[in-house]
């Protein structure tokens, strides 16, 4: 059984991700938070053996989202058809924004 994949359809090639595949909603989600904030940047993270392919959004006032994304190629797609610039966050990094935006939400949960 060692090394051996799981039989049948479903989810397309997850290679031994711990995660779930992205779907439509995923996308929907994401075109929704573009469409409804401003300066939108994206940043694409890569698979690990615990989760796929997932893009952060983040917004000019540095409020963020994450969704799983069906590889690097289809978030620099995606990020084409949206009109949002698209970084690799393993080369540079999550911007200032965003870490500010989250202290921010942590501080009125008190």
């Amino acid at each position: 059984m060692r090394g051996r994949r799981p039989r049948g359809g479903g989810g397309g090639d997850r290679r031994g991700t711990l995660d779930r595949a992205s779907g439509s909603a995923d996308l929907t989600h994401l075109e929704q938070f573009v469409a409804t904030r401003r300066g939108v940047e994206g940043y694409v993270e890569p698979r690990t053996a615990v989760t796929e392919t997932t893009i952060l959004l983040v917004a000019a006032d540095g409020e963020w989202t994450r969704r799983r994304i069906a590889g690097p190629d289809v978030a620099r797609k995606l990020s084409r058809d949206l009109a949002v610039p698209v970084y690799d966050a393993q080369v540079t990094g999550y911007p200032q924004r965003m870490r500010d935006w989250s202290a921010r939400q942590n501080g009125k949960l008190s």
